[in-house]
């Protein structure tokens, strides 16, 4: 389960998205946790699958996930606030399960050239949760697929080839999805990327690159705008509207941004792949900044926490390329996958849990604030909606450690989360938790941070 590679690891540009597999935390935490028969197994998983930072080797081995709970081979039971954000309704929810039995009995596949019921279906309920001319829908089969499909139908309805995304971002692993993405751990040695991938500094509030402190000037925004206007030749801005740390933007930057897309002919692609889905408290997280994007990227959720999906939501005007093929998917029509998101949307809609993420997440956050307030361990406390992160304090190698070190803790107490941006604990709990498992969450959260500070003092 060890790094096999012969050089040193540079584990600080790692710690991006995610926990680092390649860490002595990782070994020390599986050597005192889990049984020889568990580390059995995840040696032949080691064994068999190609290594890869924060994914091979794993963590641990899984045997079931139902609603807010994974639980894993040897019987233990977590609280899962990570989830790959794809459990918006939980895990393995009864209406997902069985529409999926059901299509499966009927048309497990669909032949390209062919549609089905569901897929339309799908489409349909999508569009009627979309504002402004959001009217028209594709489906790929994962998000880095879906943002390929944004690009390409930004270069044919504009002629241009060049994008502006931001550092820092994340769209996909794909070799497209990497080179708008901004990620070192992902970038790092994998040129040449794809030509005319322009980057600008992040609309971060808590770390503003600008150093605008308490007075905001939107000089990121400024920034965005004079690349438009010298670039000259930018197909389109593609972002994520809320990063899933989470960082959330200044209130009127996505105004300006979408004013400079119209002013300079460059379209606006927000891509909201795991924050979709009412996750921020609206169904698009666009909803909260009071614009409309050219096109929407969604993802993770879609598919129910059983399928792959993912899709691009445009609007009426961008439906100019009949004669190329911007998806063009084996799976862009998948039943089965199709059946999933269209039974997610409905629990969605008929629970009202977009409105209830809203007033949870705003609860929750005041919660937190309170329950951690004086924690020398915590610098800030953020969320919109169940997207939730708890920023660990200390300089960037400090803080970093500290995170991962907290996040195991947690692990021994039954609480698992993702750690972002190398020292922000974030939390994507379902939109459907129920009160009493938030409240066990927390404190087991607590009991994780008194642990590690009694570490240190």
């Amino acid at each position: 389960m060890s790094n096999p590679s012969p050089n040193p690891v540079n584990l600080d540009g790692l710690r991006v998205e995610g926990d680092i597999n390649l860490s002595p935390h990782r070994q020390a935490w599986q050597a005192g946790h889990l049984s020889p028969a568990t580390q059995a197994l995840l040696a032949e998983d080691s064994r068999w699958f190609v290594h890869q930072a924060m994914s091979t080797p794993c963590l641990n081995a899984l045997r079931c996930a139902s609603g807010a709970w994974i639980e894993d081979v040897e019987g233990r039971r977590y609280l899962d606030f990570h989830g790959n954000n794809v459990h918006q309704i939980g895990f393995g929810h009864p209406r997902v399960i069985a529409a999926v039995k059901e299509q499966l009995d009927q048309l497990p596949f669909c032949t390209r050239r062919y549609t089905n019921e569901p897929a339309i279906r799908l489409a349909e309920k999508l569009v009627s949760f979309s504002p402004g001319d959001l009217r028209r829908v594709l489906f790929a089969p994962g998000g880095s697929s879906a943002n390929g499909i944004a690009l390409k139908l930004a270069r044919a309805a504009t002629g241009r080839f060049k994008t502006i995304s931001m550092w820092d971002a994340f769209h996909g692993a794909s070799l497209d999805a990497i080179s708008i993405g901004g990620e070192y751990g992902f970038r790092h040695n994998a040129g040449p990327l794809l030509p005319g991938c322009e980057h600008a500094p992040p609309p971060d509030p808590t770390h503003c690159p600008f150093r605008c402190g308490a007075s905001c000037s939107l000089a990121c925004a400024d920034y965005v705008e004079y690349m438009l206007e010298h670039e000259g030749d930018v197909a389109a801005v593609i972002a994520e509207t809320v990063r899933n740390v989470p960082v959330i933007p200044p209130p009127d930057y996505w105004k300006r941004i979408r004013a400079a897309c119209d002013k300079h002919g460059a379209l606006l692609v927000l891509d909201e792949i795991p924050i979709g889905l009412g996750r921020t408290g609206r169904f698009y997280a666009f909803e909260h900044f009071d614009v409309v994007p050219d096109i929407v990227v969604l993802g993770k959720g879609l598919g129910g926490g059983v399928f792959p999906l993912a899709g691009v939501v445009v609007r009426e005007h961008l439906n100019i390329a009949a004669e190329k093929s911007v998806g063009h998917y084996t799976h862009e029509k998948n039943p089965a996958a199709c059946a999933a998101g269209l039974a997610t949307l409905e629990v969605i809609a008929e629970q009202n849990l977009v409105e209830r993420a809203a007033v949870i997440g705003q609860r929750t956050v005041a919660d937190l604030r309170g329950r951690l307030a004086g924690q020398a361990l915590v610098r800030d406390v953020r969320g919109l909606g169940l997207l939730i992160g708890v920023e660990i304090a200390g300089s960037r190698s400090e803080s970093s450690d500290l995170a991962e070190q907290i996040m195991y803790a947690a692990l021994r107490h039954g609480l698992n989360f993702k750690v972002s941006k190398g020292n922000v604990l974030t939390f994507a709990p379902p939109l459907n938790i129920t009160e009493e498992e938030l409240d066990q969450a927390w404190t087991r959260l607590e009991v994780a941070l008194n642990e590690v500070k009694g570490r240190r003092t």
